[in-house]
């Protein structure tokens, strides 16, 4: 089976960087207790603004369900909550595992 691959690129003030940064081992904890086929995840800082996030699901249905259940914990709620502005969003299936 193909690993489903989230992209997030978002952006987030600079005044928010260190709340965003200290909420994402929280947010990691939350998705691998709460999360079905959650996999891995990766942080990438683009700019002094824009970051991407880059996570992994087992399946899409996995994928989908997360997005249903959306900031259901404190920590995954504390980590979208330093998130300024949504830019894209996108899925796709990992090509090269």
């Amino acid at each position: 089976m193909a690993v489903t691959v989230e992209l997030t690129r978002f952006k987030v003030s600079p005044d928010n960087t260190e709340a965003l940064l200290a909420a994402r081992p929280a947010m990691l904890a939350d998705f691998r207790a709460d999360r079905e086929g959650f996999l891995d995840a990766r942080l990438v800082r683009l700019s002094d603004d824009h970051w991407l996030d880059i996570v992994e699901w087992r399946s899409p249905e996995d994928f989908a369900a997360s997005r249903a259940k959306g900031a259901n914990l404190p920590g995954i709620a504390a980590f979208f909550a330093a998130i300024g502005d949504l830019v894209a969003d996108e899925e796709g299936t990992l090509a090269d595992r």
